[in-house]
């Protein structure tokens, strides 16, 4: 979704067909004629990654009056990318943190220890070691009352790990739910920290999502701020949005704007803020290191991504101001990652929903995937179809979540 999404806006600033390398191809790039996807085994982890980019910057991209703009769509990829940067540079044009820093921001222990530091708010966090079991489980006393959310640390050792009820996280009401979710999870061999947080009550609605472009001097190019109104709730994609529509909120730019600034990052960043009506902030959840998978939204209503890391890092145009998205806008689009029809029935009813409804009855609105200039026969029943099976999903799993 990422990949293709970055694709889109490069084919709409500038016309041009990308080219992707990936360890394996999803529906969203399948049958797309702006985005040509390499699959190449072994390609998401050492050495894999770094040998096929050198060989390729070697015998294919080697034309020195080109510039080759390298951007990672996950987070694996911007792992990658930040380790093995000394040795893709005399290749490849791209941006991309110290690997120190991108250490301490995706792993969400660390992560928390930074919002400490640099005074950001964060829900009230307990951190569960394989070390405080009994019995295979938590026996000991959490500093807050259920409800509690729990998600692992190690988002990477997570994937391997497989198990009944398995869930991106968990929202767990009570203490024995609590115990079972804990002992399934060290059995099935996740040996790594579990973050334990005081669930901030309210639905999907009270989230926040922020991405941002960070240029090699630190200055924060463009900022673009989204209103959730829906997540999907599928067990292995809980979290992820499905219909955002623009805001802008200026406490919330300044302070990731310092932020940002204050630990000299550079590049892409995302990141999930929710609403705690008990003390009036925006809470930090975490930071990915690179565009969201529903960054669309911001090139979708005005802000195009790739324009801001081309002018940046092809063009070499120095920085003047950050631009911030704004929620009213004139180019203000609602983005759908499922049919109108789920968004209509799930989305809780309040006064952002209502906006929605009349960016959709003006026709001020769009997909990631649904691009009028890449819909042969092929792509369009694959993504009607994708789009279709949402239905299911939620008909299964969903379930409001008041706290």
């Amino acid at each position: 979704m990422n990949v293709y999404g970055m694709a889109r806006a490069f084919h709409e600033a500038y016309g041009i067909q990308s080219v992707a390398y990936a360890g394996a191809e999803l529906a969203p790039t399948r049958f797309s004629k702006i985005v040509k996807i390499n699959q190449v085994e072994g390609f998401d982890h050492d050495p894999g990654f770094t040998e096929t980019l050198i060989e390729l910057g070697k015998n294919t991209y080697n034309d020195p009056t080109m510039k080759y703009l390298l951007i990672p769509c996950g987070d694996g990829y911007a792992e990658l990318l930040a380790k093995h940067k000394e040795e893709l540079q005399p290749y490849y044009t791209f941006i991309a943190n110290d690997y120190s820093l991108l250490k301490r921001l995706i792993n969400k222990v660390s992560f928390y220890e930074v919002c400490e530091e640099y005074g950001l708010p964060y829900p009230k966090t307990f951190i569960l070691t394989p070390e405080l079991l009994t019995e295979g489980t938590f026996k000991g006393e959490l500093p807050f009352d259920f409800p509690v959310a729990l998600k692992p640390a190690n988002s990477v050792a997570w994937l391997s790990v497989d198990f009944e009820g398995r869930k991106k996280a968990f929202i767990i009401d009570d203490r024995a739910e609590f115990e079972e979710i804990v002992s399934r999870i060290y059995q099935a061999g996740y040996q790594y920290e579990m973050i334990v947080q005081d669930f901030i009550p309210g639905d999907d609605s009270n989230m926040r999502v922020l991405n941002a472009y960070v240029d090699e001097n630190h200055e924060v190019r463009v900022m673009g701020l989204g209103h959730p109104l829906l997540e999907d709730p599928t067990p292995g994609a809980v979290g992820n949005y499905v219909v955002i529509i623009p805001d802008e909120n200026e406490q919330i730019y300044q302070m990731i704007r310092k932020f940002l600034k204050e630990i000299e990052y550079v590049g892409f960043a995302n990141f999930d803020l929710k609403y705690d009506a008990r003390d009036g902030q925006y809470k930090l959840f975490e930071i990915n290191l690179r565009q969201g998978r529903s960054s669309f939204f911001i090139t979708l209503s005005g802000l195009n991504l790739a324009k801001f890391i081309t002018e940046d890092l092809v063009f070499d145009k120095p920085y003047t101001e950050t631009v911030y998205g704004k929620a009213d806008a004139p180019e203000a689009k609602l983005w759908l990652g499922v049919p109108k029809n789920i968004f209509l029935t799930y989305a809780k009813e309040n006064p952002a929903k209502e906006r929605a409804k009349k960016l959709l009855a003006e026709d001020r609105w769009g997909t990631t995937v649904f691009y009028k200039e890449d819909l042969s026969l092929k792509r369009w029943i694959l993504l009607k179809r994708m789009f279709h099976l949402y239905n299911k999903r939620f008909k299964t799993y969903f379930h409001t979540k008041e706290g």
